[in-house]
């Protein structure tokens, strides 16, 4: 019995050796696999690295290379806008020439016959065109419509007919006037591209231009100063006139580019403008629009010192003051040619502190408004008004 039991029991723990065995194998089979599978593992996440990096370079390299690009095609658009505007510049150069300009040149004797008869009818009694009996009580309201151009210009709109068309002078000197259809595109567009250009055959001075009954009244300066009339609908000039008056000065103390400033009011056409003869003050000349004939002249009261701009209103002369370093400019002195109004009478006006000083105001009659340049603001001045015998 017992020889079984020790063979049964030896039997049994060979039986155990040998699952114990197998088992082992089983847990190296399976872990040899793990092991595999994590190499796998492993070179696959390596690869995928490795090609994440090189995907992240060429992506990179794809956006420095279309950067680039957009670079070189906006070179390329700015080269081509230069080279459009240019070629504007040259078709417009072309449609405006004028291909037999009146002759301009001074003839001493009549500037002698036009001085002498300017002369005969200066400070003269005048007589009013119209029944206006207005002048400016305040500044009602300032609209400012945008910054363009340079610190110092013109703009204006014709104050005679129903053209709503905006005449923009950028800066002292040029041959080149904008032209803008209309308010709306004027204060949209920030760029000249948008606008017509008028290349007139003699170059401007200074910013007392004028658009006036579908012409353009500028200032040139070829030894003497000459008014120019320039057709608007023709493209040619039609008239020009050497201003008569001797050894011509600034006519503001603070804009010293100004020696003519043409305006415009209910009368008519003005020039404003000043001479070595009586420096210390401004003078005023009516003007004839179709002959740019002197037919009276003044010497005002107002002094050129610390003056920035005038314009004219109901047949009196407006003049605007500042100081050298600019602050809230004003209507200090006003000169009435028909003599209802005294400069002492008139109120004084502030205008609503800005940014400089004003390079140009142009009064518009039909809009009872003021044009103004300030240090390369538009803006517009609305007037109150009251007649001149409730003063």
């Amino acid at each position: 019995m017992a020889p079984r039991l020790s063979f049964l029991l030896a039997l049994l723990l060979a039986g155990a050796s040998m699952a114990q065995q197998q088992l082992m194998e089983y847990m190296e089979r399976r872990l040899a696999v793990l092991e595999e599978r994590i190499s796998q593992w492993h070179d696959q996440s390596s690869r995928y690295s490795t090609e994440l990096r090189e995907f992240k370079n060429q992506v990179l390299t794809l956006l420095e290379n279309s950067e680039k690009e957009r670079e070189r095609l906006r070179a390329e658009g700015e080269n081509a806008a230069v080279r459009v505007d240019r070629l504007e510049r040259e078709v417009d150069y072309l449609e405006t020439q004028n291909p037999a300009p009146p002759c301009v040149e001074v003839d001493e004797k009549l500037m002698e016959n036009q001085g002498s008869a300017a002369k005969r009818r200066k400070n003269e009694k005048y007589d009013k065109l119209t029944d206006c009996s207005d002048t400016i009580s305040q500044v009602k309201a300032m609209k400012i419509l945008k910054k363009f151009g340079s610190s110092a210009g013109l703009w204006t709109k014709d104050p005679v007919g129903s053209s709503e068309k905006i005449y923009v002078f950028d800066g002292t000197s040029n041959d080149t006037v904008y032209v803008f259809p209309r308010m709306r595109e004027f204060t949209l567009f920030s760029a000249t591209r948008k606008a017509a250009r008028i290349k007139l055959p003699y170059p401007w001075v200074g910013t007392g231009h004028l658009v006036y009954g579908g012409h353009l009244y500028y200032i040139r300066q070829q030894g003497t100063f000459q008014v120019i009339k320039f057709s608007l609908a023709n493209k040619t000039v039609v008239d020009s006139s050497v201003f008569p008056a001797e050894e011509q000065i600034p006519v503001f103390g603070l804009s010293a580019f100004n020696y003519i400033d043409m305006a415009a009011d209910e009368e008519g056409l003005w020039a404003i403008y000043a001479t070595r003869e009586n420096e210390k003050n401004i003078c005023l000349a009516k003007l004839d629009p179709a002959s740019l004939d002197i037919e009276q002249m003044w010497d005002t009261p107002c002094p050129r010192e610390n003056a920035e701009s005038a314009f004219v209103l109901c047949g009196a002369l407006y003049v605007v003051y500042n100081t050298r370093l600019p602050s809230r400019s004003r209507v200090q002195c006003v000169f009435d040619v028909s003599g209802a109004m005294t400069p002492e009478d008139a109120a004084l006006v502030y205008f609503p502190k800005r940014y400089g000083s004003h390079s140009s105001m142009k009064y518009n009659p039909k809009e009872r408004q003021i044009y103004a340049w300030d240090d390369g603001y538009q803006i517009i001045y609305r007037m109150e008004m009251k007649k001149k015998a409730e003063i």
